[in-house]
């Protein structure tokens, strides 16, 4: 794994992690009130294509404000690997411009956020309670897989255009 130094920081990468929690924390309350639609992992993807390692300290900013904003629970530990896990994948898949390809990425990783969530459960509750938990989220990830994917399928490209244009 690639070591962040903060000697390889700017001031222009420091204020690009702000500008990239702002949004975070915003799409992230905005769309709060609708179950499993969201878009952080829309903007996860985008800035870990435009920024790549260096999307971590906005991404665990984000984390850590989200921590305080609604107190510390079981959805906390998730939250300290499931978006890593995201930005890796997408780090893969950095170089490539294919829309269907990033929206299935965000769909996929949607639709098994639940049983990535499940795996902190397999310490806390044991196999079958993580694997009851799972399946009873079932279709919350579902809902969760397609909102991802509609997001991405539809922003993706007016997104990069921006970003391309600006950045």
């Amino acid at each position: 794994m690639k070591q962040i130094n903060i000697e390889q920081y700017s001031i222009k990468d420091i204020a690009y992690t702000g500008m990239m929690v702002a949004v975070l924390e915003v799409v992230k309350l905005a769309l709060a009130s609708i179950p499993n639609i969201e878009m952080v992992s829309f903007f996860i993807i985008i800035f870990t294509i435009y920024f790549g390692f260096k999307v971590i300290p906005a991404v665990y900013s984000f984390v850590f404000i989200e921590f305080f904003l609604w107190g510390f629970g079981l959805w906390s530990i998730y939250y300290l690997y499931v978006w890593l896990i995201l930005v890796f994948i997408t780090i893969i898949f950095r170089k490539r411009r294919s829309v269907f390809l990033f929206s299935s990425l965000s769909g996929i990783y949607g639709l098994s956020f639940g049983g990535l969530c499940a795996i902190t459960n397999l310490f806390i509750s044991g196999p079958s309670g993580a694997l009851g938990w799972w399946m009873a989220g079932i279709p919350f990830d579902i809902v969760h897989g397609l909102g991802n994917f509609a997001v991405c399928i539809t922003l993706y490209i007016p997104i990069r255009k921006l970003f391309d244009k600006f950045l």
